[in-house]
């Protein structure tokens, strides 16, 4: 996921063609939220309160050891699932062996699945590479709506050359983001069985989880991660484990390197932890204060941030960025690339989309949020929306990267900024923090959008006029 920030930065968006993405009072914060997601019984009603996550969302522990060669990462993942369908399966989606991933060098491979309730296990290609895009666990008997079972896999990463990916190894650096099988559950829809596609956009749709991450390195790394204020132990046979707990994280990630970190609290309780590498071309402390301005500035019309912590981790620049939940893994030293994944924790992280279905959810929106303090000219918003493709299109119906990254982030954000001023920023800015707080923490979808611009007429036509909203709600 590419970032951009500020007038300038989304101009060159909005003016291009394309370019190339990498490869998620004040109502509170998530850790003080009630635990409901019923929603109001007027579905264009603005919530009292943001809403908070599913008590029965799924609860996974991951245990990830890397390897001294800092290119394998071996691998346990423990799942309690209760569904709100009936179900005779478990389906896991396996992000590394995408088609543009796996010529990296990156793979995943489940070497091993168990449970009571498990008969056995296996591989559909979905697109993705050798062995297979999704890993699918069958059951013995249908699980009914409501009704736990709790599975765990046994996996293996490869992790490639560094590049501009999810994973990699570069300069005595590790990285990996999704890079274990991942829980492709969607409320009220069911398995999310969707075709790998040729682009290097998310195509994943995944619930928000109670998480437990783990992690072993080498004792001479220091490891940053998804996970509230994670620390490590004290070295053992040359290793260190580090331990973190996010109670809705829909994916994790982890780097770990030679990074020299700096941490500080935001006024409002968030704790921001900032890793560069040592002798890089940016100082932790300059990350931090980048990180924590980015953080006042989205506050400021999104409403509270949604994580307990924010982890940042520079990598070496390949240019661009990708969100994960608390975490970024940041691969260019830039403050426009930091400020669109940062806009991606409240799109994406905390209101969730169907990547492959409805990738402007969460790309359109944290490109209109970067911009809004710092718009582009209006003739080149206005150009933008004009431009051929629809916004609201699925992945598989964009020809390659350019048609997709100029549809979804450039004229998907030059609409959302052209409906702001069509409805008046402050009616628009209100109705777009309802919508935020009404699909916190569930998977959101573009009549949710409409939803909550029911009163802003003027703001629809533009989104219908873009293709994101169809005409007929």
């Amino acid at each position: 996921m590419t970032g951009r920030r500020s007038g300038g930065a989304l101009l060159a968006v909005l003016l291009l063609s394309g370019c190339t993405s990498f490869a998620d009072g004040d109502p509170p914060r998530v850790d003080a939220a009630p635990a409901t997601t019923q929603a109001p019984a007027d579905p264009t009603a603005c919530p009292a309160e943001r809403a908070g996550p599913d008590p029965d969302r799924p609860v996974i522990d991951y245990d990830f050891r890397l390897a001294d060669d800092l290119r394998t990462v071996t691998g346990s993942e423990t799942v309690v699932f209760t569904p709100d369908l009936p179900t005779d399966e478990l389906v896991f989606r396996l992000v590394p062996n995408a088609p543009e991933s796996a010529p990296a060098g990156n793979g995943l491979v489940v070497d091993g699945v168990r449970g009571d309730d498990v008969r056995g296990g296996g591989y559909e290609a979905a697109g993705g590479a050798g062995p297979g895009g999704l890993y699918v666990v069958q059951l013995d008997d249908e699980l009914a709506a409501g009704e736990s079972t709790e599975v765990r896999l046994d996996f293996t990463l490869s992790i490639g050359e560094g590049g501009f990916e999810r994973f990699g190894v570069a300069e005595g650096i590790t990285w990996w983001g999704s890079g274990a099988p991942l829980l492709a559950w969607e409320t009220g829809v069911g398995w999310a069985r969707d075709p790998f596609v040729g682009l290097t956009g998310e195509t994943a749709s995944s619930e928000a989880a109670d998480v437990t991450l783990t992690v072993s390195a080498p004792e001479q790394l220091t490891v940053l991660m998804t996970g509230a204020r994670a620390r490590p132990s004290e070295p053992r046979d040359g290793r260190r484990t580090w331990r973190a707990t996010e109670p809705v994280a829909r994916d994790v990630a982890v780097a770990a390197g030679p990074f020299g970190t700096a941490e500080q609290e935001t006024p409002g309780g968030v704790l921001v932890r900032a890793g560069a590498l040592v002798d890089g071309e940016l100082e932790p402390a300059e990350l931090l204060d980048q990180t924590v301005a980015a953080i006042a500035e989205l506050e400021a019309f999104l409403g509270p941030f949604p994580y307990e912590t924010l982890t940042v981790a520079l990598l070496p620049d390949f240019g661009g960025g990708i969100e994960y939940p608390g975490m970024i893994l940041e691969a260019t030293p830039s403050r426009d690339v930091l400020v669109h994944e940062v806009a991606h924790m409240w799109f994406y992280g905390m209101v969730g989309n169907s990547q492959f279905r409805d990738p402007w959810l969460d790309e359109a929106f944290a490109t209109w949020a970067e911009a809004v303090p710092d718009p582009p000219p209006a003739r080149a918003v206005e150009s933008a929306v004009d431009r051929e493709g629809d916004v609201g299109g699925s992945m598989d119906q964009f020809a390659g990267d350019r048609p997709y990254v100029s549809a979804v982030y450039g004229k998907g954000g030059a609409a959302l900024l052209a409906a702001r001023e069509a409805a008046g920023p402050p009616a628009f800015d209100e109705a777009i923090r309802c919508y935020v707080d009404a699909t916190a923490w569930s998977i959101a979808t573009p009549e949710d959008v409409a939803a909550a611009l029911a009163d802003l007429p003027a703001a629809v036509d533009v989104l219908v006029r873009a293709g994101a909203l169809d005409a007929d709600g």
